[in-house]
């Protein structure tokens, strides 16, 4: 910076920008705040349907949010111009000062343009007026003003370009609309900044001659700064992607980092933690810079890394992807090139994939769980299980299209479900893992459901749109063509049965064997009986028994589904109870009909569950019983947290608050009530595994859902009030004798490949 330009500023046209900026922060926030509740609750509480329930209600949603990152961005903006015109005027300040001293010892500074300057006698004694004597000063005075100087315009100089370097990159974060990057003020940004280079500075060393504390700084440095949307950008910009793939292999190369394997592999599985959602936080920049970086670390997804005998790029970075949220598109386009990469490998799925199978001396990749990292679909599939939209995507991809030796179309679900050949993995003792087909299961739940796999719907999850109900009715129908790629790899039961208990509507409605036709007056009735926010699963009927008998067979699956459509049911009976339903929502039969088919439907769906678990417990399996009680049980602190929205419903409707409810206190639901009894009683309702016969687990599962239909039924005619309140309880239980007849038949007839006895 100049001299002059900083001793002469005129500062009034940052002070009306920052002023400005403040008073579109404060008009902003109030905007936030009415799209907040005005668009975006407001969207939520509505009854939507169709289009609008998939389209509509979701851009509302992304517009709330995009009002409240410009608040966020012109806060940011904001703080960082007030900082610096705060730190401009004092430096301001100081050199004036600084000059004035100086004019007191006869010195004075002149700018000689480019940042240059010199100090220099102000008045020689020999030009001095008649009768002045100029103050005297040495060598040391010049020097002194010289460096003082020297050091104010250099921290003007410093606070002038940071503010430009951290403005410039906030606002390249996103192409279009606004980052939330937010910070306090400009010192803040700036360390962000700074701290990245210096972090990739140490990632883009050798491995060889990277010390453990080098290791120790730059894994704390990426675990403190993660998730820092500037931080992130730079660093991995600046160390690229070929030195990113480098770095990891090389680190985990005992042929390269013996000595800093020695000292530090015990910590490697933070380091790939942080370094993971590191680049998963920049990955949501739109920057020219990552927009390269992105494109570059794709491109060279099949070439070997470090060397011609190194792992590929894919096999490196897939591992990466275990932590953190990476961007949608970025997860569909590399997903896109790693199954070209495995039709190659595989002679389009012919053959095993041998190049991603692990060697003994292979690097060890991952460090966060049990398997070595090889098969980079293990890694992806992780990432895809946080990424709901990415992962509908991508297993609704074609992996084989139609034409050729293809009737039809294969897509990534098909072949990774069903026809894949998994390259065989075992952990460092020696035994067998499937961490790639865990991870698929994880990946399909985040797909079909909308929300990351291990997570419960909540009030913000979308309703299903028509490409996660296509998938979802696609897994229904490959369990019941072959059950044992379920009970055969049980693993995945946990992600299965959350599926199933988001689908019960649609389940319902296939038990009803009502084909779903619009131009149908039947089909129109169904829709009404088993309401559905948004697209529906068309399944088959038999698919639907089938698939239920094989969740029903994994203690996790069946407690997610039984729970689940407990508290259907009950949602359902209050919701066809209220008085103050629409007439346009309600079912064109009475209440009689209305109650007995919701519990037919329920019974049917518990019995098949009830078939599985006798499948589970006498079968070839021998499943402990009172593993499933167990199970059950542990949904109870789960399902107290979310009766208020719903346990699977995928529904709009809202549970009446139960007769009795604490005045002042959570306010209880029907559905509540009901599991609070399905919960009690399997604490109380364990049978002993030894002498189990098939009647008696038939028995004990159809007497508990009669007790659960007649309690929902008597809960929610309380609820309303109605007339017919001690009539219900009689009607729940035929409906519910009827549905485990139908279990019955169904378990006959479409299951006719168990191995236990049907009662």
């Amino acid at each position: 910076m100049d001299l002059d330009a900083l001793r002469f500023a005129n500062f009034k046209q940052l002070d009306d920008a920052v002023e400005d900026w403040g008073h579109i922060v404060r008009n902003l926030k109030d905007l936030a705040e009415d799209a907040e509740k005005g668009l975006h609750q407001a969207a939520n509480k509505a009854d939507w349907a169709g289009e609008n329930s998939q389209v509509t209600k979701e851009f509302i949603g992304k517009t709330a949010g995009e009002f409240q990152d410009a608040h966020t961005q012109a806060q940011t903006i904001h703080n960082i111009l007030s900082d610096t015109a705060g730190e401009l005027k004092g430096y301001q300040k100081q050199l004036n000062e600084a000059l004035d001293r100086g004019l007191k010892k006869n010195l004075t500074v002149m700018d000689t343009g480019d940042g240059s300057f010199t100090v220099t006698m102000n008045v020689h004694p020999d030009r001095a007026a008649a009768g002045y004597t100029p103050p005297e000063h040495d060598e040391q005075d010049v020097t002194a003003l010289k460096n003082e100087v020297e050091k104010i315009l250099t921290a003007a100089t410093k606070s002038d370009n940071s503010a430009k370097t951290v403005l410039t990159a906030i606002v390249d974060q996103t192409e279009y609309g606004f980052s939330d990057a937010t910070y306090k003020d400009r010192d803040t940004a700036e360390a962000a900044v700074e701290e990245a280079d210096a972090m990739a500075a140490l990632a883009k060393k050798n491995p060889e001659k990277l010390t453990p504390e080098e290791f120790d700084r730059l894994s704390a440095g990426l675990k403190k700064y993660a998730d820092d949307p500037l931080f992130a950008e730079r660093f991995a910009t600046d160390l690229g992607p070929d030195k990113t793939l480098e770095f990891w292999a090389g680190i985990n190369d005992p042929h390269k980092a013996a000595q800093l394997g020695q000292a530090r592999v015990d910590q490697y599985d933070d380091l790939q933690r942080s370094l993971g959602m590191t680049l998963a936080t920049a990955s949501h920049s739109d920057s020219a810079a990552m927009t390269q970086w992105k494109g570059r670390m794709i491109s060279i997804g099949d070439d070997p890394v470090g060397g011609q005998m190194g792992p590929m790029g894919f096999q490196v970075m897939s591992n990466l992807m275990r932590a953190g949220d990476y961007d949608d598109q970025f997860l569909k386009s590399y997903g896109t090139s790693l199954m070209a990469t495995e039709r190659k490998l595989t002679g389009n799925g012919e053959h095993a994939n041998l190049a991603w199978q692990h060697m003994g001396v292979d690097p060890w990749l991952n460090r966060m769980g049990d398997d070595s990292g090889d098969d980079p679909l293990t890694g992806y599939l992780k990432a895809l299980s946080s990424s709901p939209d990415a992962a509908t995507d991508f297993l609704n991809e074609e992996y084989l299209p139609k034409g050729g030796d293809h009737k039809e179309a294969v897509s990534n679900f098909t072949y990774l479900f069903e026809d894949r050949e998994w390259p065989k993995e075992t952990d460092l003792k020696g035994d067998d893992i499937h961490p790639g087909q865990n991870n698929l299961a994880m990946a399909i739940e985040a797909a079909t459901t909308g929300h990351p796999a291990g997570e419960l719907p909540t009030a913000d999850t979308p309703a299903h749109n028509a490409q996660q109900a296509k998938l979802m009715a696609s897994v229904v129908a490959s369990i019941s063509d072959d059950p044992d790629r379920l009970t055969e790899h049980s693993y995945m039961s946990d992600s299965i049965g959350q599926m199933a208990s988001e689908y019960l509507p649609d389940i319902n409605r296939a038990s009803t064997d009502v084909k779903p036709d619009p131009n149908s007056a039947d089909w129109k009735q169904i829709e009404k009986l088993f309401p559905v926010a948004g697209s529906s699963a068309a399944m088959d009927h038999a698919d639907v028994s089938r698939f239920l008998i094989a969740v029903g067979q994994n203690p996790e699956g069946y407690s997610a589904v039984e729970v689940g459509q407990k508290a259907y049911m009950a949602n359902l009976m209050d919701y066809h109870m209220n008085p103050d339903l629409p007439a346009d929502h309600r079912y064109g039969q009475n209440m009689e009909n209305t109650i007995t088919e919701i519990s037919r439907r329920s019974a049917e769906v518990g019995g098949c569950l009830a078939i599985g678990r006798q499948e589970a417990v006498l079968g070839p399996a021998k499943e402990a019983d009172d593993a499933y009680n167990h199970a059950v049980s542990q949904w109870q602190n789960v399902a107290n947290g979310v009766v208020g929205t719903g346990i699977g419903v995928g529904t709009s409707f809202i549970a009446t608050p139960a007769v009795g409810a604490v005045a002042g206190g959570a306010a209880g639901t029907v559905s509540s009530v009901v599991l609070g009894e399905l919960f009690q009683d399997v604490e109380g309702s364990k049978l002993e595994d030894s002498g189990l016969t098939s009647a008696q687990l038939w028995e004990d599962s159809r007497e508990r859902n009669i007790a659960l239909a007649q309690k929902a039924a008597t809960e929610a005619a309380k609820a309303h009030h109605v007339s017919y309140a001690d009539q219900v309880g009689e009607w729940a239980r035929y409906g519910t004798q009827d549905g485990f007849n139908d279990a019955s038949t169904d378990g006959r007839r479409m299951a006719d490949d168990l191995e236990t006895e049907i009662s």
